[in-house]
Order: structure tokens, then C-alpha cells, then sequence
């Protein structure tokens, strides 16, 4: 945990668990001050959004492509706020991945209120909010779209509800994890150079484990300005590039999980779901059941990192189960479209609706 600290917009860091030599760290956002006052002096058990941070799940930390509108409205309305690290790929896999979502909304619901209230007793003031651990909800971008699912899935509690911003995972089975490209696929941008990359390649040779890859940026005077610094922040697209997506996550490289997939979805026919049988549970489309949470998926329709036909699919497959679920496709928009300047004017409505719905499923029998 870090040193007291007074002001309440600024985040409360604990370790969530260890691992692997890791303290693997998330940071809570108590609502301000002003939403405290509300409450006199009783403790005020509030519901909570844990958030999982993008970056292809090979790059990032909790902090990084950090969702302010969003951590915001939900301060305002007396929700904690909650973003957790997790452990990326590679050398880790989606299992390490699956572990640590679990693990994140295990200690939010079961240890995190104690951690609290070991931090106020050591204050002369302190936080009258704790969470309430039957009021959880997940939210993702991209990459942590994936964990909202996984949550959604495995986790215990399960959450309240889930947002996905043009999130991966809704179909693993199509072109843009399984293909080769030999042009660009992604915003223009150059094909890698394989070679460059070779420590982060199957079978890696000493790649420490991590859960915390900040993001990094070469100055103007490089011959490519602002190109980033720090290698993870390509491995996605060179994953996807390499159409070997589903290996790193499942860890399956040999026999190589994405040529036998490849093979499978080139005959017509259903897909034999027994090609996946010994990673299904890392298959947010083959473990959509009735007990999903009520979720809100939202995708540029432009997006050409996360096909926005993964949150078509997994609508569909909501839909058919009978979840509740809010599909909202944003024209013309790109990957990461939030952070893009003007996003809070031009997407104000959609961020209010998404800020509404979380809010009215973690409430509800409050």
C-alpha cells in the first residue's frame, strides 16, 4: 500500500496477490470528498467498477490508456473505482491472465475492506466508503474486454455487470488472429520485422515474468517521431501479424493451436468446438450461458485492431442466451476512439448511457 494519503482522488495502491516473484498491484479510486459528506458518519458500503487496462495483453499497467471519463462519472455517483494489473503475455498466457482477474475480484470482495480499514485506523481521518461485495461490476478496452469476459465467466463473485469497450474475445475463430498477413492490416502501419522481436517468440529464452510494462515513446528526433520505445507495445500486432494470436494466449505453440484452427474453419461445415476442447474455458464465445451479467458492448465500426464483428458475435450470442445486453456501434470510429481529442464532447451521450447502466445494475437492490 503507499503512504496516507489525503486526498481521495488520488489512488490507494495494494497488492492484490504475489506471484511469480511479482506484487502484482491494483489502485482504487474512493468517490471525493463532496459524494462522502452525503453519508454523515456511518461506513458506506458502495458498489464497485474494477477495470482492466488494454494493450493486446502483452503490454501495459494499470494506469496506462487510463479511462477518465469513465472513472469520473462513476466517482460522481458514489462508485468506487478500481484498476488492476495482471500478468502479460509472454511469458504468461490467458492462464495467467484468467488467474489474476479471478484473483482481482477474489480481493476486492473478500480483503480489500480490511485493507481499508487497516489504512484509516493509522489516519486521524479517514475514507467512510468500503466496497460492497455484492455490487461488483467489471469494465475492459480491448484487451481488457478479454478480462471483463473472463470475469464474467469464472469469477466469484460473479459480477453485477460488464462493459466491454471494443473488446477481444468475442470471436478468437476468424482471419485477424489466425491469418498470416503479408500487408499492412493495421491503420497503415509498417509490417514488423520479426527478427527485432525474437526475445518475445516462442519458446523465449529468460523473459521474466511481468505485470506492469508502462507504455513508451521515442522523442520527435527519432527518425520515426513518437514511435514507441518500449518493444511490447508491438507484440500484438506482431502476434496478429504472424497469425499465431491464439498460441500466446492458449500457450499451445506445438502442434501450433492457430494452424490446426486455420485448417478447421478453411472446410465448410460447423466448427468442431473439440479443437479447443483442452482451452474452452479461455473462449469467452463457447461459455456464454443464461447467468451472464447484463453487459454493454460499445465498437467503432472502423476499428481495425479489434474487428468490431467480435462484439457483433458475441451480441448475438448474448441475445440467443438471453442476457441483457446494449450493443451501441460508433460510425466510422477506430480503435481506442475515447482517447482520441474531442472524445468526451462528441461521445458525451454514450458515455452517459454507459455510466447510467453500470450504475443502475450495481444499485439495484441497494
Amino acid at each position: 500500500m503507499t503512504e496516507n494519503q489525503t486526498n481521495l482522488n488520488t489512488p490507494l495502491t495494494f497488492t492484490y496477490k504475489k506471484v511469480d516473484g511479482l506484487h502484482v498491484l491494483l489502485d482504487v479510486y474512493l468517490p471525493p470528498d463532496n459524494v462522502s459528506q452525503r453519508y454523515a458518519q456511518d461506513v458506506k458500503h458502495c458498489p464497485a467498477v474494477v477495470y482492466f487496462h488494454g494493450g493486446g495483453l502483452t503490454v501495459g499497467n494499470r494506469r496506462s490508456w487510463f479511462p477518465t471519463w469513465l472513472k469520473s462519472r462513476l466517482s460522481a455517483r458514489g462508485i468506487i473505482f478500481i484498476s488492476a494489473d495482471y500478468r502479460l503475455l509472454p511469458p504468461g498466457t490467458g492462464y495467467e491472465v484468467l488467474s489474476d482477474v479471478k484473483d482481482a475480484i477474489g480481493f476486492v470482495a473478500g480483503g480489500l475492506n480490511a485493507q481499508l480499514d487497516q489504512r484509516d485506523a493509522g489516519l486521524s481521518f479517514g475514507s467512510r466508503f468500503r466496497v460492497d461485495p455484492s455490487a461488483i461490476g467489471v469494465a475492459g478496452t480491448s484487451a481488457g474486454g478479454y478480462c471483463a469476459y473472463l470475469c464474467a465467466i469464472h469469477a466469484v463473485p460473479k459480477p453485477k455487470a460488464i462493459l466491454s469497450l471494443y473488446g477481444m474475445g468475442g470471436d478468437f475463430l476468424i482471419h485477424q488472429y489466425l491469418t498470416p498477413k503479408t500487408e499492412s492490416f493495421l491503420r497503415g502501419r509498417e509490417m514488423l520485422d520479426l527478427a527485432q522481436y525474437s526475445e518475445y517468440m516462442y519458446p523465449f529464452n529468460n523473459l521474466q515474468s511481468t505485470s506492469d510494462s508502462p507504455l513508451a515513446y521515442h522523442p520527435q528526433s527519432y527518425h520515426i517521431p513518437g514511435y514507441p520505445a518500449n518493444p511490447r507495445m508491438l507484440l500484438s500486432r506482431l502476434y496478429l501479424q504472424l497469425g499465431v494470436a491464439v498460441d500466446y494466449i492458449t500457450g499451445q505453440h506445438e502442434p501450433s493451436l492457430s494452424t490446426t484452427l486455420r485448417e478447421a474453419i478453411r472446410t465448410e461445415g460447423p466448427f468442431d468446438e473439440a479443437l479447443v476442447a483442452d482451452h474452452k474455458l479461455l473462449f469467452p464465445q463457447f461459455n456464454v450461458t443464461s447467468d451472464w451479467p447484463a453487459t454493454y458492448l460499445i465498437h467503432g465500426t472502423s476499428d481495425t485492431a479489434v474487428l468490431i464483428r467480435e462484439s457483433q458475435n458475441l451480441h448475438l450470442l448474448l441475445k440467443k442466451a438471453g442476457v441483457e445486453v446494449v450493443f451501441e456501434e460508433i460510425p466510422g470510429r477506430e480503435h481506442s476512439f475515447d482517447y482520441q481529442p474531442g472524445a468526451e464532447l462528441e461521445h458525451e451521450g454514450s458515455f452517459d448511457a454507459i455510466a447510467g447502466f453500470l450504475y443502475r445494475h450495481l444499485t439495484w437492490n441497494q
